[in-house]
């Protein structure tokens, strides 16, 4: 017996595809830091130029400090599309891409100057999308800052840290750029760092200016060499299918409003960076060391083999498309 179809019926069944259509997109952005970081401010800038220029078309939930996911559920629960937004550390993708590796590479780019040249030029852009096959789509570079080296010793010349133990964070490169030079490494999560400087576990340290200040390393690290020898970036993620099945429409606008918050990171971050700086030095605690071009020719030449023993897995073509912008060609 076939149903009997009602004037009724039909008008209901219209009022409720009617409501689901106006269902705002909800859009859950999860990260680990504070909201006063570059990143967390990124993040709340976000919402707010989504909710002023979509309204009651989406919706961010902004979820700071890990009060939705911790740092190792983050990218699972993304790739579930249980959020649809995190901005991690480049260090978290290790499992879904090794082309990452490349701002790992010790003292492979001059400055930051070289590492924003190659992040918008087109071997910088692929990255974003080296991980599409595991269902992550990246959407921007958001800075954190270039890595320093601090120890109990001035770091001058690559073999003045023979000998040293060195905390870093889980990256073979990273690892292979110590053995390099003579130094062992340890792994361990950046919440002990401290601790493991003040018993003397560890000797020395790699970070921006910024975790150097903010978690007190200066006052346990009598050397600072201001090395910028690799990149503490993170990549603002989204999941795939849900990231592309969005109506066109609405992605040009958050794509446009992705760009914008881009830049107020990467500016926040850069200023934040001279900011600690300055206060590491006002301190009086280390003592900064500036390499001199010589000097710093000699670190890229000791690492020179890091780079040859990581080529195949991230790329020949992505390390010497990073090796070129540190010629300041601009335009190629």
């Amino acid at each position: 017996m076939k149903p009997i179809i009602t004037l009724a019926s039909v008008v209901l069944a219209l009022a409720s595809v009617t409501a689901q259509a106006a269902d705002p997109i909800v859009i859950k952005f999860s990260h680990v830091v504070t909201e006063d970081t570059p990143k967390g401010s990124g993040a709340a800038l976000f919402k707010r130029l989504v909710e002023e220029r979509l309204p009651g078309q989406v919706v961010v939930e902004v979820y700071p400090n890990s009060t939705l996911l911790r740092d190792a559920d983050e990218l699972e629960a993304l790739r579930r599309n249980e959020v649809q937004l995190l901005a991690p550390s480049l260090a978290n993708f290790q499992k879904y891409t090794k082309q990452l590796q490349v701002f790992d590479l010790p003292f492979l780019f001059d400055d930051q100057d070289s590492v924003d040249r190659f992040q918008k030029r087109a071997k910088g852009k692929q990255l974003l999308r080296s991980m599409e096959s595991s269902g992550i789509i990246g959407l921007a570079f958001w800075h954190n800052g270039l890595k320093q080296l601090s120890a109990t010793r001035p770091l001058r010349r690559p073999n003045d840290a023979a000998g040293l133990t060195f905390r870093i964070q889980q990256s073979s490169v990273i690892e292979a750029q110590f053995a390099q030079i003579g130094a062992t490494s340890r792994m361990l999560p950046f919440s002990e760092v401290y601790g493991a400087l003040q018993s003397g576990t560890v000797k020395g340290a790699e970070n921006p200016w910024s975790n150097i200040y903010s978690k007190k390393l200066h006052t346990l690290q009598p050397y600072i060499t201001e090395s910028n020898h690799g990149v503490l970036d993170y990549m603002l993620v989204s999941n795939s299918a849900f990231w592309f099945s969005l109506p066109h429409s609405i992605r040009v606008v958050l794509e446009g409003i992705v760009d914008e918050v881009t830049y107020s990171v990467n500016q926040q971050a850069e200023a934040l960076n001279k900011a600690e700086r300055d206060r590491v030095r006002q301190s009086g605690t280390s003592e900064i060391i500036t390499l001199t071009a010589e000097e710093r020719e000699a670190w890229r030449n000791a690492m020179r083999p890091v780079w040859k023993q990581f080529e195949a897995e991230i790329g020949a073509d992505i390390v010497k498309a990073a090796e070129t912008v540190n010629r300041k060609q601009q335009g190629h």
